[in-house]
């Protein structure tokens, strides 16, 4: 394991700055920014807002895509207020000094690392208020702090006196704040690590949950785009004479990256879009092809500039020279797709002094800078409201359709809300960069590794979203590189190599192309070796409790070793990310068509202490699916620089019939927490990779694995 996360707050935070992305002063959304001003809100810091009625608002930085953060960051509030979450509403924080993720050093949704980010600075927020709340009691009845105690929304103090939450804030926020509130011992948790229901989902039943594409304002237009089939290509000229005529079109206007239609319905906009025609200038995307980003990166990593992901341990080649066996491999990830269900749009409205916008987004430092920076406005001029994410896997991160959003808006003079096609948004994503891992090992007489020598070449996503230095270690590539086993001599390298794509962070991101090959080159070495997979990992494990704890519950919860219906058969894979520990077993058949089967994944996982068991268990569920979908179905190709895959026709989803059953084993821990929403989809590569090798004899280096890939191997 390799701790990265030094070097990515240095990138993101110095990116941030770059793009113009400034922090900015609190400025509270809605109905809270009308209270405070109505003075009937009181706010004794950043997090907590507390009504003169005893309402209590709890603000989250990070946004909500389905991951549960508006359940569990305001739960590690609530737990120090000592209030119940029905006690509670939660709202989405706006952009502000105050809500940067100290782990990735702006304000951004990602990584992993909600929890992990709020665990403490949460509980000390909560504290902060809960002790301003009895100070200011204290100072109005004249007694000691003592004997007094916050509970339920009231603090209690002698002889039967007690004031709301509510009755006490105002005197409570003109309190210097403290710094170092003492906070609770977790074996004194009332709420965390309870199974807690989302706040979210009354909404999302009812249908009340705004999400971006719900967005609606006075006087608002609609808009959709058309960009270059051949991403970075320009518009050269463009004729929408027919379009301008139709009914409900408003204007047709030429933005940086495109052409858009306004209309006064977004199907209007759509159909009139249809009609227009536009020259391109392709640019030198048009030579892209498949097999020209594969056997480029797949070059690089023989002759390229090689970058040290961490310094070599002993001499790897004095120890393969003397190996009893070699063993090589070559992995192949493909290019993938986010792909999230609600497509990418943003509602703006552009006026000569302000700026609103409203819509999805993991990164709301970048979206201000990003619109001030192409509108030439001033960062305290915009005001911006997250709404809630239909999807976003990384997506979200990128800010492309904000500022077209905005450069709509200011064109037209009106509020208009742009949803893009899903033939646009499939089309126009930031992929996944694909990668190609070499890897190599020496066994010695009894099949164990003396030697390996990792290596992976791929694109950099930091290099092109944030600046990062050429010949730089980009952290996010190296991510799940460095296994927990106990090897004596090992050397791990890394390859950039810019394959002309636009690339983004995606669920897992590097942690998935390098589980698969790492995982699945163990179980090779497995089986050079003529030993168990699941055994000969548990060899190289001494010393690694929380790695051969979650390794042993996984295989004995899926009945490892015990036998299983005729045509199945079970694949393991462990991994370490985002100070999180996994194990999974697969279980897989072939379909008649030899198409691959996955019945059931087991997972083990230590993610340290938990705030929400049951978000944790979902978060497993999501990530397994989505696992399940990029080994077995998904890849992004290119021909001619333009992408094949359009729509959900050609870029399945799993669907529920496909989706296996999962069994989930949570270990109870008291480490620090990890996070949960990406490691998941990581294992499953590996675990059902080497189940179908088990099953087959055939092992597949090249994903997706398809009945074709399996009938070539």
């Amino acid at each position: 394991m390799i701790d990265t996360q030094t070097s990515r707050r240095s990138f993101l935070k110095a990116g941030a700055a770059a793009s113009g992305g400034l922090l900015m002063a609190l400025h509270l959304p809605g109905t809270l920014g009308q209270a405070m001003a109505a003075g009937t809100l009181h706010t004794p810091n950043a997090w907590v807002h507390i009504a003169d009625d005893n309402s209590i608002t709890i603000l989250s930085s990070h946004s909500e895509m389905g991951q549960g953060v508006h359940t569990a960051m305001p739960m590690l509030v609530a737990e120090e207020l000592n209030v119940e979450m029905k006690q509670i509403r939660v709202v989405d924080a706006p952009p502000g000094a105050a809500y940067v993720n100290a782990l990735l050093g702006a304000q951004i949704t990602g990584g992993s690392t909600s929890v992990r980010g709020g665990w403490e600075k949460l509980r000390v927020a909560g504290a902060q208020v809960r002790e301003m709340l009895i100070s200011a009691a204290a100072a109005q009845w004249n007694v000691d702090r003592s004997q007094l105690k916050a509970d339920k929304g009231m603090v209690l103090g002698p002889n039967g006196k007690k004031a709301t939450y509510g009755a006490l804030a105002a005197a409570a926020s003109k309190l210097p704040v403290p710094e170092k509130p003492p906070i609770k011992d977790p074996k004194d948790f009332r709420l965390v690590g309870k199974r807690t229901p989302r706040v979210d989902t009354p909404a999302k039943t009812n249908g009340t949950a705004e999400f971006g594409i719900d967005v609606k304002l006075p006087g608002m237009v609609y808009a959709t785009v058309q960009q270059c089939p051949v991403i970075g290509g320009k518009v050269k000229s463009f004729d929408a004479n027919h379009a301008k005529g139709m009914p409900g079109v408003q204007a047709v206007v030429q933005i940086s990256d495109g052409v858009a239609v306004v209309a006064d319905s977004w199907w209007r906009a759509k159909k009139a879009m249809e009609t227009v025609k536009v020259q391109w200038d392709e640019g030198a995307g048009a030579s892209l092809s498949t097999a020209s980003i594969i056997d480029g990166t797949r070059q690089a990593a023989k002759s390229g500039k090689v970058i040290e992901i961490t310094k070599p341990q002993g001499d790897v080649a004095a120890a393969l020279k003397g190996a009893a066996k070699v063993v090589e491999a070559e992995y192949v990830s493909p290019m993938q797709s986010h792909s999230p269900l609600e497509p990418m749009n943003f509602t703006a409205h552009v006026q000569s002094d302000k700026i609103l916008l409203i819509g999805p987004t993991q990164f709301q430092q970048g979206v201000v800078g990003a619109v001030a920076a192409a509108l030439k406005a001033q960062p305290e001029d915009i005001t911006l409201k997250t709404t809630y994410l239909g999807g976003g896997f990384g997506r979200r991160l990128e800010l492309d359709f904000v500022v077209q959003a905005a450069e709509i808006s200011k064109a037209v003079g009106k509020p208009v809300k742009l949803v893009w096609t899903r033939e646009e948004d499939m089309m126009h994503d930031y992929y996944r960069p694909a990668g190609v891992n070499q890897l190599k090992a020496g066994l010695d007489a009894n099949g164990m590794p003396v030697a390996m020598h990792f290596k992976v070449a791929s694109q950099s996503v930091t290099q092109r979203a944030f600046g990062l230095p050429k010949d730089t270690l980009d952290p996010f590539m190296a991510e799940a590189a460095v296994t927990g086993y106990n090897i004596p001599n090992t050397q791990h390298d890394l390859v950039i190599h810019d394959t002309g794509v636009r690339v983004g962070y995606w669920r897992a991101v590097s942690h998935s192309m390098n589980a698969f090959a790492n995982e699945s080159f163990i179980d090779e070495l497995a089986k050079a070796a003529g030993q168990d997979p699941y055994a000969y990992r548990m060899k190289m494990l001494a010393g690694k409790p929380r790695y051969a704890n979650v390794l042993k519950l996984a295989a004995e919860k899926a009945g490892w070793g015990q036998p299983l219906p005729k045509g199945h058969a079970h694949g393991i894979a462990l991994m370490e990310g985002y100070d999180s520990y996994l194990a999974e077993v697969a279980e897989v058949s072939l379909n008649k068509d030899g198409s691959v089967r996955v019945h059931k994944v087991t997972v083990a996982a230590d993610v340290g202490h938990m705030v929400n068991p049951d978000t944790v268990e979902a978060q497993l569920q999501s990530s397994i699916v989505f696992g399940v979908g990029a080994v077995l179905k998904h890849q992004i190709t290119m021909a001619n620089g333009r992408v094949q895959e359009t729509n959900y026709n050609s870029y399945e989803p799993v669907r529920m019939y496909e989706s296996p059953q999962i069994d989930i084993v949570l270990v109870k821990s008291t480490e620090k927490p990890g996070g949960i929403g990406e490691p998941g989809t990581a294992v499953a590569a590996p675990a059902i990779a080497n189940a179908v090798a088990a099953l087959t004899g055939k092992r597949v280096r090249s994903l997706p694995i398809t009945a074709d890939a399996l009938r070539t191997a």
